[in-house]
């Protein structure tokens, strides 16, 4: 019995002829891959090489989709065979595992018309990648004939815009942000969410924080919170967030933008949960029933204390969200649109509120969609933007008229679509001042 027969009868002829079959389909992958601008060693790689095709096809969504059902379906058939004596189990498989195995098929097909829409050919090719797709990728992948009308280029082999590149000293009375980059897998992908931010805000100031979807703004908010801890160096005051998070947790304040209150809880029942959850345990009762009676008359809820939460107006909800977090009277407060679905005068009321709170010497930053009707509150403008990596960069941070000479700009709105991408409908500039900036700081702090 020769070698090649002793293989057979060992491994079995369908499994030498199934390896076969996936050697020759990732072949052809591989080859599509560079054409497409992708990188080639995904095509050995299972699922991963299904997601990667969904690129190449201009249907990331869909990839995306199938990665998560195919983890499903594999996990299923690794039960089956745990529980393959037990009918009844198997029986209760059977079901979801037809309908992924369907849902699968059905995606797949999509991912494959959008391949071959790429590649400008009939929509009939579909059957043969079905059917017959190892010989079908290895044809396009090694033909000159089978050329995508656009390559994927990978982002992160674009060169990055110049920044400061270097921390710069802390202050003793505010915030100090060094943010040297916050990375995060996503999809077989390793990106780069933030990168070389940094910054001091002085107590005092309220500081509106500007980006177009995307740029990092609510990674740069988690970052500054030590919510999700990213390769950075925070300090507010002397106390560093990360490694004194346990002394520091009562002095940073974060409002989302959806409230999470009790509908049916009263206004004060939601002050007095809020107390003595945000206020340290050693803090006395009495000094508690202050705060919470301060919180009521600072923010106008000292009339409807008795209501219940359900029968508050947009704005009295989104003013006890924020008493509820001011309560423990914190140093950093944080506010995630917290305007969003009020009129115009109610909205500009709450962020006079927010004025005084940093006119206490408090620092307030704010993440707003409509700024330029409120800009004249703030202080400071914090601007991030999208480079040419599609990694958050700081393009601006200052004062806001001297924002408005940077850009030569006459509104926020107009800051934002400097910097938006040209395929976002704005003009592309980010990496312009992204680098602009970069040279201002490296004036300043020598």
């Amino acid at each position: 019995m020769d070698q090649s027969t002793e293989l057979l009868a060992k491994f079995g002829v369908s499994d030498v002829i199934h390896t076969l079959n996936y050697i020759i389909i990732s072949i052809g992958y591989w080859h599509i891959f560079k054409k497409c601008g992708v990188k080639k060693i995904w095509s050995f790689i299972p699922i991963a090489r299904e997601y990667h095709i969904s690129i190449c096809a201009d249907r990331e969504k869909e990839g995306r989709a199938y990665t998560i059902i195919s983890g499903i379906y594999y996990a299923i058939r690794v039960a089956s065979l745990i529980f393959q004596k037990n009918t009844i189990i198997l029986l209760i498989l059977i079901i979801p595992f037809v309908g992924i195995y369907i849902t699968i098929i059905i995606t797949e097909i999509k991912i494959y018309l959008g391949l071959i829409r790429v590649f400008e050919r009939k929509s009939r090719w579909v059957w043969l990648f079905i059917f017959l797709e190892a010989p079908t990728a290895l044809l396009w992948g090694l033909s000159s004939k089978f050329v995508p009308t656009k390559v994927f280029v990978d982002y992160n082999k674009n060169e990055a815009a110049k920044g400061l590149g270097k921390e710069i000293a802390a202050i003793d009375d505010g915030l100090t942000v060094n943010i040297n980059k916050r990375t995060a897998i996503d999809f077989f992908k390793k990106k780069t969410l933030l990168k070389d931010i940094h910054m001091c805000i002085p107590k005092g100031h309220m500081v509106l924080l500007l980006g177009g979807s995307g740029a990092g703004k609510t990674t740069y908010l988690n970052a500054v919170t030590g919510y999700e801890k990213a390769d950075a160096t925070i300090k507010l005051d002397k106390f560093d967030v990360y490694r004194d998070y346990a002394k520091m947790k009562y002095d940073i304040g974060f409002v989302p933008q959806q409230d999470l209150m009790r509908g049916t809880d009263t206004v004060f029942m939601t002050l007095s949960d809020a107390a003595y959850m945000r206020l340290s345990a050693d803090v006395s009762v009495m000094e508690r029933e202050n705060r919470i009676a301060r919180m009521l008359d600072q923010f106008g809820l000292m009339a409807v204390k008795n209501n219940l939460v359900d029968k508050l107006s947009g704005g009295q909800r989104k003013r006890l969200s924020i008493a509820m977090e001011f309560i423990s009277n914190p140093d950093l407060f944080i506010l995630d649109e917290p305007d969003s679905g009020l009129d115009g005068v109610v909205a500009r009321n709450l962020f006079e509120s927010l004025r005084e709170i940093a006119d206490e010497g408090k620092i307030v930053v704010v993440i707003t969609h409509t700024p330029d009707r409120v800009i004249d509150l703030f202080d400071d403008v914090i601007v991030l933007a999208k480079d040419a990596t599609r990694t958050g960069r700081l393009a601006w941070y200052g004062p806001v008229n001297e924002a408005y000479e940077f850009f030569g700009k006459n509104s926020m709105e107009e800051i934002l679509l400097t910097i938006n991408q040209k395929d976002e409908g704005g003009e592309g500039r980010a990496d312009e001042f992204v680098e602009k900036y970069a040279e201002r700081m490296k004036e300043k702090v020598g």
